[in-house]
């Protein structure tokens, strides 16, 4: 079971103990700098991209990942009554699923209000400093999902700066108005870029000189469970009368509703399934026909069970500015369960997987391509899997996290004398 530790101000738990692989004396010698991530995402939302590099760098070195803050109302006003809550590993406790030996610092403070932005930044900035002296982290590299906490680093002195960009944030609804201008100075202070797709990657090389473009992967043997017939269908997908076509991941602006609710007009004999949580809008947008069902948010461990009990796999994203630069992870996790995908033609899934991904832009299109798939032949699926696997191969979490790990190790060399 996690256990929570709660400390104030400079008096935080030994990080250490957290974690049995990680050494108590770290200081100058510490072969592999700490990863202090700063992210928008909390650790047990959606597993995807941070959960499957983090977890992964997390067996060789020390990871801290920075959450955005938890609000309580019996808490300190921040910027000093604020605390870092740490959620851990119990000491000589295999890494569990949730954690995957990455230790979680949640800070903890009262709602600072409206206009409340710049005292959260002098929070973050005050909470690392005493987190990088009270742990004596003598390497460490800041590792940015979101460029909103650039302010909270002022003060600290990392080996690098590094910008894993997995969206264009600042196309997405409700962004800050200042997240351009912050990004902006995060590529200046970053030694190296990461992109999460093809197009993200083409717009940051504009902006920085060393971009290394690195679409999501896949755990390959993870979503192949879908095809053992011992996995058993989820009992509220298996109630569900086929066929089925479903979608999992999140639910917000950036799927195309109206579509979706266009096409279960046209087939109203097909299921229409939505897996994942309801973010940045309104349960009242969503389509309500009797054949489209939301299952709700479902944990990463229970996907491959999930997508069993589906004939076709779809992704019915809008085309607008949100969609502009996404790479949907989900293709690849569908291609290793075999289902035929249907999608919108968002630009990245057109370019990279356009020979193995059905492609429509229209209800009428999308619905005709889920009727070819239902009646795919067992020659053309055969084919269509050949094709996959070559793109699957070249695409898996481990190979990422390894040219991820490379270029770290080149930028931050181990000290003389450390074996």
């Amino acid at each position: 079971m996690n256990e929570w530790v709660q400390k104030k101000g400079m008096a935080l738990t030994d990080l250490s103990e957290m974690n049995p692989r990680v050494p108590a004396a770290v200081g100058t010698a510490e072969p592999l700098p700490t990863i202090i991530c700063l992210s928008h995402l909390r650790w047990d939302f959606v597993w995807q991209r941070p959960q499957q590099l983090l977890s992964r760098f997390a067996r060789t070195r020390r990871v801290i990942f920075v959450e955005e803050p938890i609000f309580e109302t019996s808490a300190g006003l921040a910027p000093a009554g604020a605390e870092f809550r740490l959620n851990r590993e119990p000491v000589g406790v295999p890494p569990s699923t949730e954690l995957a030996g990455v230790v979680t610092a949640q800070p903890i403070c009262r709602d600072p209000g409206v206009g409340g932005g710049p005292v959260l930044d002098e929070m973050y900035a005050l909470l690392l400093k005493q987190l990088v002296a009270s742990e004596n982290i003598g390497r460490y590299v800041l590792w940015f999902y979101t460029p909103m906490l650039l302010p909270a680093i002022r003060e600290l002195s990392p080996e690098a700066v590094v910008y894993d960009a997995m969206d264009e944030l600042s196309l997405f609804r409700f962004a800050p108005p200042e997240l351009v201008s912050r990004e902006r100075e995060l590529l200046s202070r970053a030694q190296v870029v990461f992109a999460g797709g093809r197009s993200l990657g083409e717009a940051k090389s504009q902006l920085h000189p060393k971009v290394f473009t690195l679409p999501s992967g896949v755990e390959i043997d993870h979503f192949r469970k879908a095809l053992d017939p011992d996995t058993t269908i989820p009992p509220d997908l298996d109630e569900i009368p086929g066929p089925r076509v479903g979608y999992f991941g999140v639910i917000d602006e950036r799927l195309d509703l109206e579509l979706l609710g266009q096409v279960s007009e046209l087939r109203p004999d097909v299921s229409w399934i939505m897996i994942g949580p309801v973010l940045k809008i309104e349960e009242t947008d969503l389509p309500r026909n009797a054949n489209i069902h939301y299952l709700g948010s479902k944990k990463y461990a229970e996907l491959p069970s999930y997508v069993r009990g589906l004939d076709v796999c779809m992704m019915p994203f809008a085309l607008n500015d949100a969609t502009r630069f996404i790479s949907p992870t989900k293709t690849l996790e569908y291609m290793a369960a075999h289902r035929v995908i249907v999608s919108t033609p968002v630009t990245d899934v057109v370019k990279s997987y356009g020979d193995v991904v059905h492609i429509g832009s229209t209800a009428a299109e999308f619905a005709l391509l889920v009727d070819r798939a239902l009646v795919e032949t067992e020659a053309d699926r055969q084919a269509r899997i050949v094709r996959e696997q070559s793109v699957l191969e070249r695409n898996t979490w481990d190979a990422i996290a390894r040219t991820m790990d490379g270029e770290l190790r080149a930028l931050c060399p181990e000290p003389a004398g450390v074996l």
